[in-house]
């Protein structure tokens, strides 16, 4: 019985996994159909989020069931709580890129990115696909130092356009829009890292990120 339990745990963790590298596909695949004005692509990626949703939606039954049959105490606990928050996450992370892919169906057959602003919303595209590809391997390896390196990571969002800005109103709301998934996608990547953090150590990362910053005057 005890050997099934553990079994179950490590296929909750498989399948945080799995959603990982389903919603960082998934936003790697919108920022094409965006840039590229590409209706097909953008329609598979508005349908495979619900890949994503029943994902989420079986662990959590897992999870559920699990608390009330094995009832489980300390780090098993916390790993069962840890694992249904980050599946939060990741559900999120699916739907945030859901809606750029949205934004690109609505906007075809145009782009709702100008040509001159094309290579800023592809780096953003490819950082956050890289964030999430990290915090899979985070899942995996359970490694606190890779999982507080993310933060640092996720600072490279704080740009996207400054008061130059020559283009109209609805051009402006669209990459303001995507900006801010862009943005919001990564946070969720960098959340999972720091739950993954909770789970092995058993505190929070700013936390420990407290204990190891250095004393003013030492």
């Amino acid at each position: 019985m005890r050997d099934a339990y553990h079994e179950e745990l490590d296929s909750i963790g498989e399948s945080l996994v799995e959603m990982a590298r389903l919603v960082g596909s998934a936003i790697g695949r919108a920022t094409t159909a965006m840039l590229d004005a590409d209706l097909k692509l953008a329609e598979s990626v508005i349908a495979a989020d619900q890949k994503v949703d029943d994902l989420q939606h079986d662990l959590e039954a897992r999870a559920i069931a699990l608390l009330a049959r094995q009832q489980p105490v300390a780090t098993d606990l916390r790993i069962v709580v840890t694992s249904l928050r980050m599946s939060a996450d990741l559900e999120r992370s699916g739907d945030l890129a859901q809606h750029v892919a949205k934004l690109a169906r609505l906007r075809f057959p145009d782009t709702a990115v100008p040509r001159d602003l094309h290579a800023t919303i592809l780096e953003m595209g490819q950082l956050a696909q890289r964030l999430m590809a990290k915090a899979a391997e985070v899942i995996i390896t359970k490694d606190v130092d890779l999982a507080l390196q993310l933060e640092q990571d996720d600072e490279l969002f704080q740009h996207l356009m400054d008061d130059r800005w020559k283009h109209g109103i609805e051009t402006a709301v669209d990459v303001t829009l995507l900006g801010r998934y862009y943005e919001r996608f990564a946070d969720h990547a960098v959340s999972v890292a720091k739950r993954v953090v909770y789970l092995v150590t058993g505190e929070h990362a700013d936390e420990l990120q407290a204990a190891d910053a250095p004393v003013e005057g030492a």
